[in-house]
């Protein structure tokens, strides 16, 4: 099974593959093995392997695992059992959503403790789908200086932005640089680190976000008489298709449909066909979250509990 890249064609001859984790899953330490010494070795094999994203949840203590697919999983358990002796097993991947912004809103950030003073004015518009986060700016360099400027598209590209609706990276938005201020004598860089993060935040509260999902385009090849099953069972999961094609003794069905249902599907189409069937995905960008109420209520994000990513504008009382 392919479920390792998403192609984006650059010129007439030459194509770019970007590696996209669509799932997450937790590791369980099934041995006496330390976590740090397991998070070392699974560095080694992030190094060796692009499809491969090691986090460590500071606010759970947990590995985290990002992935293409479940089958990389299973390898990968394998893998960590041969070459490093490690027994660990991984829980249930869960889907990597994103977010995003269906109109345009203007955010504020302001950082003004003592003795230091930043302010930011930031657009935030919908960006084509696929394009991700992108920057400009409008602000003349007689409002604010260009090293300011160049600071502040520093920061909107060095964290991750989480979005409103569950606390998933923001995605498919221009930021564009409308005014700024800053002050000859307070003013030092991570001013407006802090005027941009909650300028940012400011403008995702007044937005009306949109949840994103990961999609898969597949390609399934099975027998004949197996063909209603297929096309009945890509119609429940949420997926589209082309008109089925004749391959020799096979029929080819391609098509796109949702990570989350149609990650669990290869294994379901080896079992009724009887091992004759095959299925292969590709990486296929983020669209619109169908089932979205239901995945916000799982998720349970409260954004005002959030105190690493706040909008507050920050004031000296006095001073």
């Amino acid at each position: 099974t392919l479920e390792t890249m998403k192609a984006v064609k650059v010129d007439n001859n030459s194509i770019n593959y970007h590696m996209v984790s669509a799932l997450q899953s937790r590791i369980n330490i099934l041995d006496e093995t330390d976590i740090n010494t397991c998070i070392e070795k699974l560095r080694v094999l992030e190094d060796e392997d692009p499809m491969l994203a090691i986090t460590f949840s500071k606010e759970t203590g947990d590995i985290l695992v990002n992935v293409m697919g479940k089958i990389q999983l299973e390898v990968l358990e394998q893998l960590i059992a041969a070459r490093f002796g490690i027994s660990i097993a991984f829980e249930k991947p869960r889907i990597q959503y994103r977010e995003t912004i269906s109109s345009a809103v203007v955010g504020f950030g302001h950082f003004e403790p003592l003795r230091h003073y930043a302010e930011v004015q930031l657009r935030l518009e919908p960006n084509i789908r696929g394009t991700g986060i992108t920057f400009a700016s409008e602000c003349h360099v007689d409002t604010l200086a260009l090293n300011y400027q160049r600071l502040i598209e520093g920061h909107v590209f060095e964290k991750v932005h989480k979005g409103m609706l569950t606390g998933s990276p923001i995605t498919d938005i221009n930021i564009v640089l409308q005014n700024g201020r800053a002050h000859l004598k307070h003013t030092s860089g991570g001013d407006f680190r802090e005027a941009t993060y909650r300028a940012i935040r400011q403008g995702l509260e007044k937005a009306e976000c949109v949840l994103l999902e990961p999609y898969y385009q597949f390609e399934v090849n099975v027998e004949p008489s197996y063909l209603g099953r297929v096309m009945s069972d890509i119609q429940k999961m949420r997926g589209t298709c082309e008109s089925p094609v004749q391959t020799g003794e096979n029929v080819c069905i391609r098509g796109r449909g949702p990570v989350e249902t149609f990650m669990d599907y290869s294994s379901e189409l080896v079992t009724f066909t009887k091992g004759k069937g095959s299925i292969s995905f590709m990486f296929d960008g983020y669209d619109i979250c169908e089932n979205a109420k239901e995945v916000i209520e799982k998720t349970g994000y409260e954004k005002d509990r959030d105190v690493d990513n706040t909008s507050s504008s920050v004031f000296c009382a006095k001073g």
